[in-house]
């Protein structure tokens, strides 16, 4: 059964589809998008060999023609570099405004390719098929694209929403379990920010939905996209409620950016760290009651996401540095810190102009030096 989850973005907005077996669609679902049947593929070289010819097969059915871009797969490839690299391909196929990109991937193609659609003579439409639970319930909704820096993540990018997303839930059997967990940290993630029912549902069937049981699997991506869809089309730009959707995420990224945005650790890894350190720090401002905070960290534990700052390779971890990365992030305003706080479970809130010396004691505190 396929679900339709609409983004309101007047004229435009877009569907989010989610279900099995459509990848084997995308050919009839996007031949009407387009005005001469052309299409540049956009995969990593993991996803390619897995996926790749059966999208393509679908797309040529349909009577589109398709072009495959790959790139390497990991985080490093969202680089300056290597949307440099595949803006010269797509200029070398001679791609026009009427055609369009296809994202197929996880949240490092979805953001890559996005961000080459944004740029591309001024804008060309994409469509998102992601590849990862991570990105089926984050990433490819919503129209951030973007790359990393050495002075952080995703600094530089656009938004550009897509003309369709196709969350093939089939796509995730093949998703190994380290990757499966760092995508659940998402899905949890939308449970602590704003639906406390939610959040109490996956401490009873997070590890269903680990294990891809396919009720609990289409209802968790369901859920997660439907409020990611509708906080979008409320505020699109971040500029309000939408900063919510970043729980979890300056701790985490200031995590990533130390250990160096590679294999050690994964974003969602990073999300679910970050996201128990805001609950922690709450508490100890006196913003949260100490149980939920407790919880939290038993229903990551419980799914085997970390909530220790000792449970990350490359510790320890100076303060002083986290805090500077922090210092970094894209909701940093007029030079202050801005973070996604709880006053408890379902309960997120934007905290700006955050003190730095509180923050700093709770960090050493964690585990991090001073």
């Amino acid at each position: 059964m396929i679900r339709t989850i609409p983004v309101g973005l007047g004229d435009r907005a877009y569907e989010v589809l989610i279900g099995p077996g459509l990848i084997d669609q995308t050919g009839a679902r996007i031949r009407p998008l387009l005005k001469r049947g052309r299409t540049a593929v956009v995969a990593d070289e993991t996803v390619a060999h897995l996926h790749g010819d059966r999208l393509r097969a679908s797309l040529s059915t349909a009577g589109v023609h398709s072009d495959l871009i790959t790139i390497p797969a990991g985080e490093a490839s969202k680089s300056f570099e290597q949307l440099a690299a595949l803006s010269d391909d797509l200029l070398a196929l001679g791609l026009d405004r009427g055609d369009l990109i296809i994202a197929l991937g996880g949240g490092v193609v979805g953001d890559l390719a996005g961000f080459a659609a944004a740029i591309y003579k001024r804008g060309i439409d994409f469509v998102q098929i992601p590849t990862t639970l991570l990105a089926q319930v984050d990433s490819s909704v919503g129209g951030k694209t973007a790359i990393d820096t050495p002075r952080g993540k995703n600094l530089i990018g656009a938004f550009h929403q897509p003309r369709l997303v196709l969350a093939d839930l089939d796509v995730l059997s093949t998703l190994p379990d380290r990757e499966m967990r760092a995508g659940y940290a998402e899905v949890i993630k939308y449970g602590m920010l704003g639906d406390f029912a939610f959040f109490e549902w996956l401490e009873v069937n997070g590890p269903a939905v680990l294990r891809r049981e396919p009720e609990a699997l289409a209802y968790a991506v369901g859920r997660s996209i439907e409020m990611k869809a509708e906080i979008v089309a409320e505020d699109e730009r971040e500029t309000g409620r939408r900063a919510l959707l970043n729980l979890g995420h300056t701790f985490g990224h200031a995590l990533e950016a130390e250990v160096g945005f590679g294999e050690a650790l994964r974003h969602g890894e990073a999300v679910a760290l970050g996201c128990a350190q805001a609950f922690r720090f709450s508490v100890a401002e006196g913003l949260c009651p100490g149980q939920d905070a407790q919880r939290v960290d038993r229903a990551l534990a419980r799914t085997g996401l970390p909530a220790r700052l000792d449970q990350i390779p490359g510790g320890p971890f100076a303060a002083d540095r986290l805090i500077q990365h922090m210092g970094q992030d894209k909701k940093a305003e007029g030079g202050t810190l801005t973070l996604i706080l709880a006053h408890g479970l379902g309960q997120a809130f934007t905290a700006k102009a955050v003190n730095p010396e509180p923050l700093r004691r709770f960090l050493v505190s964690e585990g991090a030096t001073s």
